[in-house]
């Protein structure tokens, strides 16, 4: 059965296709938040992304959900399913992860938020993708050239989003 809420899942697609980047707040702090937000959302910016590894990142994520309404906030490092629901209490509806791990995929469908896993071969890109993940972080980038992208994208689904980083 599937408990993922469309809605972050679609509001995900629909910003990514206006812009397709993720704003990467690594390092941002609590008080720089609403205002960092509030410039990347007048310049287009409609995804936004803290890393848990930053300075109180749930605190950060909170002011930007609370001031950033028609933006998908979340978190990025996301290394364990318990901190999906941290993540989901401060207002995120959004979990990326440096690597794919089926619990994390698991517990963010079940809390109806998008979730971007990190993958770095074609197994773990379908593996991923049956899981549930909304979309496929490419990590790391640098190690993924160009003509190994094209390969993945003739058996890749077409309508999966692949977002490099790092």
């Amino acid at each position: 059965m599937n408990h993922q809420d469309p809605s972050a899942a679609e509001r995900f697609r629909i910003a990514l296709d206006a812009l397709p980047l993720v704003a990467i707040l690594r390092g941002i702090t609590p008080p720089e938040a609403a205002p960092i937000g509030q410039a990347l959302r007048e310049a287009g910016f409609r995804l936004i992304e803290v890393p848990l590894n930053s300075p109180q990142a749930l605190d950060s994520i909170r002011q930007l959900a609370a001031h950033l309404p028609d933006c998908l906030v979340g978190a990025g490092t996301v290394l364990e399913a318990r901190d999906v629901w941290s993540v989901h209490e401060a207002g995120g509806r959004l979990v990326v992860a440096p690597n794919f791990d089926a619990a994390v995929v698991a517990e963010a469908r079940t809390a109806a938020m998008a979730v971007v896993p990190g993958v770095a071969t074609p197994s773990e890109a379908f593996a991923a993708l049956k899981a549930g993940a909304t979309a496929l972080k490419l990590f790391p980038a640098e190690a993924i050239p160009p003509e190994v992208l094209r390969a993945w994208r003739a058996v890749l689904p077409s309508a999966v989003a692949l977002l490099p980083v790092g």
